[in-house]
């Protein structure tokens, strides 16, 4: 059974090349959020069957997705947006922080891992921005990070995936370059997590957060922080929230039916590319088919991306150090007007700076951006072909 099949949204045969802004769900994840608002729309806490459900519904949710950040339960909290969640955090931050503190940025950042940051700059803190090294790439060198920390460095933050680039920066090395000066490392994992099943122990992160609907689930996200962190910031929080309770981050009713959803595409990895294994073990096995069938797709989007005429294409050339997202644009063509253009022809790519402002300005693309074409696991050879045909003005 084709992949594409466990798609809705694939049927009608439009090359979806925009899963950088958010990718298709399964029918598992359809199924999981009908299922939920048909037989049990009430919130948690209570004994009845309904209640019962949605308290289920939630706190599998926090357990299925510390398997897939490789995390404890308690260390995940749940919101509807990684914005939100990061801005969340900000506030903690500035409780914290003042006069003389340092915050670190890289610049391949997506603003939802540096608005948040530079908000900062209110209580005093000074923000430096970790540059890009763009002669190679826009790859980011850690002993350019070493050379900006100091004693007074309290955050690194740093994508694990670059949502303009595809970049793939070292955030180990980055983490523990945070953690030499006694710093907190916090990485963006939604453009990383489509790609490569996130892992907080191996890179020793104190915090990170992920979108579900970038990794074909619905609009919610999720943000892991190391355990022993968790009582040292200072939220809005309804008052009877324990300080140790990441239910401090989640102000509100969360979105039940979308957990559901959720839970319905973790299941579509484990049985259709997991080979039916259970728990994390299920997610490694179903990345490893997401990696193999990407890897190809990569290295041949990259080799005709850069054979279509006058095309320039920024970021790494090469397939290492990246994942399937491509920022590129047509001589003398706004990024806008072609991707309308191949909008008409069934291909549906990015145009503009696609909330990555620095990267944009370090190339001197803003404030029109450019055009970025990113694949998934269920990203065919046609879907290629239509793109580059429509890149070479062929109908």
């Amino acid at each position: 059974m084709p992949i594409q099949s466990h798609f809705p949204a694939l049927a009608g045969g439009f090359s979806f090349l925009d899963n950088a802004a958010g990718a298709q769900v399964p029918q598992q994840c359809i199924e999981g959020m009908a299922q939920f608002l048909a037989t049990s729309s009430c919130n948690v806490g209570m004994p009845y069957p309904g209640s019962q459900a949605a308290t289920a519904v939630r706190e599998r949710t926090r357990e299925e997705t510390a398997a897939f950040f490789n995390c404890k339960p308690s260390e995940v909290a749940i919101g509807p947006s990684a914005t939100a969640l990061t801005f969340i955090l900000a506030r903690a931050f500035a409780r914290l922080w003042g006069e003389g503190d340092e915050v670190v940025i890289s610049e391949l950042e997506h603003e939802a891992n540096a608005s948040p940051w530079r908000n900062l700059a209110e209580k005093g803190v000074q923000l430096k921005v970790w540059k890009a090294r763009w002669a190679e790439g826009g790859r980011l060198e850690p002993a350019d990070l070493r050379a900006l920390v100091s004693p007074r460095t309290r955050l690194v933050a740093v994508t694990s995936a670059a949502n303009s680039l595809g970049t793939t920066p070292d955030v180990a090395a980055a983490a523990e370059i945070a953690h030499s000066v006694g710093a907190w490392c916090i990485t963006d994992m939604v453009h990383y997590s489509p790609h490569h099943l996130p892992d907080v122990q191996a890179t020793a992160v104190d915090m990170a957060f992920f979108s579900a609907y970038k990794v074909f689930g619905p609009h919610l996200a999720f943000l892991y922080v190391r355990e022993e962190l968790i009582g040292q910031l200072p939220t809005d929080k309804l008052w009877f929230i324990p300080d140790d309770s990441l239910l401090k981050f989640e102000p509100g009713t969360n979105n039940h039916e979308c957990m559901a959803g959720w839970l319905g595409t973790l299941d579509y990895l484990r049985s259709v590319l997991g080979d039916g294994k259970p728990g994390r073990e299920g997610l490694q096995a179903a990345y490893r088919q997401i990696e193999a069938i990407e890897q190809p797709l990569v290295d041949q989007a990259l080799k005709r991306l850069q054979s279509v005429p006058g095309l320039q294409l920024y970021g790494m050339p090469t397939p290492q150090g990246r994942v399937g997202t491509f920022c590129f644009n047509l001589p003398g063509q706004p990024p806008m007007t072609v991707a309308e253009r191949l909008a008409k022809l069934g291909v549906g790519v990015a145009a503009g700076h696609y909330y990555a402002t620095m990267p944009m300005q370090a190339l001197g693309l803003w404030p029109d951006g450019a055009l970025r074409a990113s694949i998934a696991h269920y990203t065919t050879q046609a879907d290629l072909d239509k793109l580059i045909a429509g890149l070479q003005g062929q109908d």
